[in-house]
Parts: C-alpha cells; sequence; structure tokens
C-alpha cells in the first residue's frame, strides 16, 4: 500500500502556521516542541518545520507505506536515489528520495 498522507512545509514559526491552521479552518495541531507542529487537515496531515537544520527547502510529500525496506528497494529499482537515510521520528520511520525527474519526497511507514 502506497499513500499521500503528509506534506511536509518549510516554516519561519511552526508555532504561527499552527495557529493560523486552527483559527482559520479549525484543524487540530499537536505540537512537537518549539520548531514542528503538525496540523490535521481532511485526511492528509500537513508538518511545518521552523529547525533552519532539518527544514525542507519546499514542500515536501510523504507517502505512507507498510514496508519501509521494500519501498526502498521499490524506489531505488525505478532509478529513484535515497537523498536521507531511514531515520526515526515520533510516530515512525522514514527516508528521503529524489525521483529521476528532480523531485524530493519521503516514504514513511508507523511504528
Amino acid at each position: 500500500m502506497y499513500e499521500v498522507d503528509f506534506v511536509e512545509f518549510p516554516a519561519e514559526s511552526a508555532a504561527a502556521s499552527g495557529r493560523f491552521f486552527e483559527r482559520a479552518f479549525g484543524w487540530a495541531v499537536t505540537p512537537y516542541g518549539p520548531d514542528y507542529a503538525d496540523v490535521a487537515a481532511s485526511g492528509v496531515t500537513f508538518g511545518f518545520q521552523a529547525d533552519p537544520a532539518e527544514r525542507p527547502r519546499a514542500p515536501l510529500v510523504t507517502i505512507r507505506t507498510d514496508d519501509l525496506s521494500a519501498a526502498r528497494t521499490a524506489v531505488e529499482a525505478a532509478g529513484g536515489v535515497v537523498t536521507v537515510e531511514p531515520f526515526s521520528f515520533p510516530g515512525g520511520r522514514r527516508f528521503h528520495f529524489r525521483e529521476p525527474g528532480g523531485s524530493e519526497l519521503a516514504l514513511w511507514c508507523p511504528e
């Protein structure tokens, strides 16, 4: 199973981004420290990353899978290149990859 369910955005302030979406649309916000917040939208969660060392350059579309190892094999077999090795975060593990057209995406698996 592969399903887009998360998009991570660069943010100057994760808290400000979270407050905006909560006030504007009534979406639930889950802060993960001072530099990160999740906003639960309709079927997709938005993440806002304010840590300069972790902040993506552009919105990062994240694909959910049940098997991170098999997903990596599929990405590499199709010509994708892993740009960030698998790492753990609250709720799961993920890695980033660049597809042959140049866009960076991520794959994640809940733990």
